[in-house]
C-alpha cells in the first residue's frame, strides 16, 4: 500500500467514533494530527524524491540530445575530411543517441505529470490536516459542553428523587421544634423558678405608673377649669387603677 493510500485510510476512519470511544479525546485527537504530519512529513520525502527523478531524467533527455547534435557535427566534418566511413559511424552513433534521447524524454513527461499529481495530492493532504486543526477545537469545545451536559443531568437526576430537599425540610422542622423547646422550657424555668411571680409584679408596677400619670393629667385639667373641682380625687384614681390591675391580673389567671 502507497503512502497516500495509507493517508486516505486514515482520513476515512471515523473521529466522532474515536473521540466517543477514547478515554481522554483531546489526548486522542493530538495523536491524530501527530500521525497526520509524520504521514505528511513521509509524502514531502516521496514527492521530493519524484520531483529528483523527474528532474534527472529531463538532465539525461537533455543530454542525449546534445550527443546526438555533436555526432551529427562530427558526421558532417568527416564528409568535409572525405572520410565517408566516419561519418557513416557518426550518425549511427548520431540515430542511438537521438533514439536514447527521445526515450527519456517521454519517460520524463510521464515523471513529470506524476509529479505534478503528487504535489496536488500533497497540498490536499496539508489542507486537510490544517482542517482539522481547526477541527480539534471544535471537537473539544462540544466534547466539553457534552461532558457539562451529561453532569448536569446526573445531578438533576438525584435531585428528583427529592432525597436533598427533604433531607431540608428535616433540618428545617428539626430547628423549628428546637425554637419550641426552648420557649417550653423558658416558660417552665419562669413558672418554678419566682420570676413569673417577679413579672406579674412588674406589670402591677407599670400599671401604677399609668394610673399616676392621668391623676395628674386630670388634676392639670381641673386647675385650667376644664374639669370640676375635686375630679382629679386620689381615691377615685386609685380605685380606677386598682381596677385595671385585678382586671390584668385575672385575665393572666
Amino acid at each position: 500500500m502507497g503512502i497516500f493510500d495509507r493517508i486516505a485510510t486514515l482520513f476515512k476512519s471515523n473521529i466522532n467514533d474515536l473521540i466517543s470511544k477514547a478515554e481522554n479525546p483531546e489526548k486522542m485527537l493530538d495523536q491524530i494530527l501527530i500521525d497526520m504530519r509524520n504521514q505528511l512529513a513521509q509524502a514531502k520525502q516521496q514527492v521530493a524524491s519524484s520531483i529528483a527523478d523527474e528532474k534527472r531524467l529531463k538532465d539525461q533527455a537533455e543530454a542525449e540530445y546534445k550527443s546526438a547534435q555533436d555526432w551529427e557535427a562530427k558526421a558532417m566534418l568527416a564528409v568535409k575530411q572525405g572520410r565517408d566511413d566516419l561519418a557513416k559511424q557518426a550518425l549511427l552513433r548520431h540515430t542511438e543517441s537521438l533514439q536514447h534521447a527521445n526515450q527519456l524524454e517521454e519517460t520524463w513527461q510521464t515523471q513529470q505529470a506524476t509529479v505534478e499529481k503528487l504535489k496536488n495530492s500533497l497540498r490536499d493532504l496539508n489542507d486537510k490536516i490544517e482542517e482539522a486543526k481547526r477541527k480539534k477545537n471544535l471537537l473539544l469545545a462540544r466534547q466539553r459542553s457534552a461532558q457539562a451536559q451529561q453532569r448536569i443531568a446526573q445531578t438533576m437526576s438525584g435531585m428528583s428523587e427529592k432525597s436533598a430537599f427533604e433531607a431540608f425540610a428535616r433540618m428545617e422542622e428539626k430547628i423549628a421544634n428546637n425554637e419550641r423547646q426552648i420557649k417550653a422550657s423558658v416558660e417552665i424555668d419562669e413558672e418554678f423558678s419566682g420570676d413569673r411571680l417577679q413579672s406579674d409584679f412588674k406589670k402591677l408596677e407599670r400599671v401604677a405608673g399609668s394610673a399616676s400619670a392621668d391623676q395628674q393629667l386630670m388634676a392639670l385639667k381641673e386647675k385650667m377649669g376644664l374639669l370640676p373641682p375635686g375630679s382629679s380625687s386620689p381615691a377615685r384614681q386609685l380605685g380606677a387603677g386598682e381596677e385595671t390591675v385585678n382586671a390584668e391580673i385575672q385575665e393572666k389567671k
